[in-house]
């Protein structure tokens, strides 16, 4: 049992690792939105990384301690499998306890760039990529509704007589997911987001609803990792309590 705990440590090392670089390499969503945005994001992924690294690391040396019963060994697995789960149980507290301010930071993160954000601004291509592809995929316009596009420089410049094509709830603009989509102009030439044929739901409703929907399995995951980091911690203990002695002779010679 305790090498195919070892093992599953090694997947669930590979899953983290491979969640990490994704935050990182992810162009498409909303969590390129952040990522790009936000540099405590980024850190995260980089955490991630180091952490899925350490996992698949602790899971071979505690497979060596066990083939060559090295108390040492297992006793590191030990000491690093509870590291490892009282930082993100830390994590965790962390998020819950402070999520109110970092629902502010993702208003003014959306905020900042539905308010700067400009077709024709090559260096900002990604990030707003990014964004229209989040308010398509979604059904969404803005973070609290389609209002906070009444911010956006060019559209005021234009008397409100454009919205983003990424909003649109019309079907002759389901080809054009970026950008801005011209309005047929009132008589008065000026317009409000009123105005726009588009979805009126913010994104900020859409993404809470995905995470309300997916909470049991996001919970099922954490748990899930939480009960084989605590299996290993059991087992690696109890086999090291079984091992009456070190032997440094059976440490495998370079």
């Amino acid at each position: 049992y305790m090498y195919v705990l070892f093992l599953l440590f090694q997947i669930l090392g590979a899953v983290i690792l491979g969640f990490g670089i994704w935050i990182l390499a992810d162009k498409t969503s909303f969590i390129a939105v952040l990522q790009m945005s936000s540099p405590s994001l980024k850190t995260g992924a980089y955490i991630l990384i180091g952490v899925g690294g350490l996992t698949m690391l602790m899971g071979f040396l505690g497979c060596i301690g066990a083939v060559n019963e090295i108390r040492c060994l297992l006793g590191l697995y030990f000491t690093c499998l509870m590291v490892i789960l009282i930082t993100q149980v830390a994590a965790g507290l962390v998020i819950y306890f402070q999520k109110e301010m970092l629902k502010e930071e993702l208003f003014h993160i959306v905020g900042n760039l539905i308010e700067n954000y400009d077709p024709l601004k090559d260096d900002q291509r990604n990030l707003q990529d990014a964004w229209d592809y989040v308010q398509t995929q979604i059904a969404c316009c803005g973070w609290t509704g389609a209002k906070d596009w009444e911010n956006n420089k060019i559209l005021i410049n234009q008397s409100m007589t454009a919205y983003p094509c990424s909003c649109s709830n019309s079907s002759q603009n389901l080809q054009v997911d970026s950008g801005f989509c011209n309005l047929d102009v009132p008589v008065n030439g000026t317009a409000t987001y009123v105005d726009w044929p588009v979805h009126e739901q913010g994104c900020m409703d859409g993404v809470e609803k995905w995470l309300k929907d997916n909470l049991g399995i996001i919970l099922g995951v954490c748990t899930g990792v939480a009960v084989i980091e605590l299996l290993g911690m059991i087992l690696s203990i109890s086999l090291c309590k079984n091992i009456h002695s070190e032997d440094y002779t059976k440490v495998p010679k370079s």
